[in-house]
């Protein structure tokens, strides 16, 4: 069975745009994967501890034929394939893959919550969910393309390509 997921990704260290651009092609190079539409990259502060280098952040849209669980199981590999070390919460990285949805499923495991327990609060996560999906209408009622425009007011976050 072949679900649509969403996947957020971020980076604030190094060659930002270099570490997603690899996180897209090793999610492309998965036989159980096909990457099907990525947003705009977008620039945004930091969340959380803000006294580090700003983030780019997008979304891909992809179809999987794996659980969730062994989908997230890809994305750590992908994050530690790239340098990501897990020291500070919100701290700098290298690459962040964040599993947003995966279908219309609801997963609460102690590893892994689905939807993403904050993404309705984060333009990082909204408006390029937003540009892929407007008319996507969240578990709370909204539309993606509502929260984005209600959280882009009190959060900066600049489209660069």
């Amino acid at each position: 069975m072949v679900t649509l997921c969403y996947i957020g990704l971020g980076s604030n260290m190094g060659d930002r745009q270099g570490y997603i651009r690899a996180a897209l092609q090793r999610l492309d190079q998965q036989p159980e994967i096909k990457l099907l539409r990525v947003a705009s990259l977008y620039e945004t502060a930091p969340w959380g501890n803000t006294n580090q280098q700003w983030f780019l952040n997008t979304v891909a849209e992809l179809d999987t034929t794996l659980s969730p669980q062994e989908l997230l199981q890809v994305l750590l590999a992908i994050e530690s394939e790239l340098g990501r070390v897990r020291v500070e919460h919100w701290g700098p990285r290298t690459i962040d893959l964040d599993l947003l949805l995966y279908g219309q499923e609801e997963i609460n495991l102690p590893q892994l919550v689905v939807p993403h327990p904050r993404m309705t609060e984060r333009a990082f996560v909204l408006v390029p969910l937003a540009e892929l999906c407007p008319d996507m209408v969240l578990r709370e009622g909204q539309s993606v393309q509502s929260l984005a425009r209600q959280v882009a007011l009190d959060q900066e976050i600049r489209r660069i390509k």
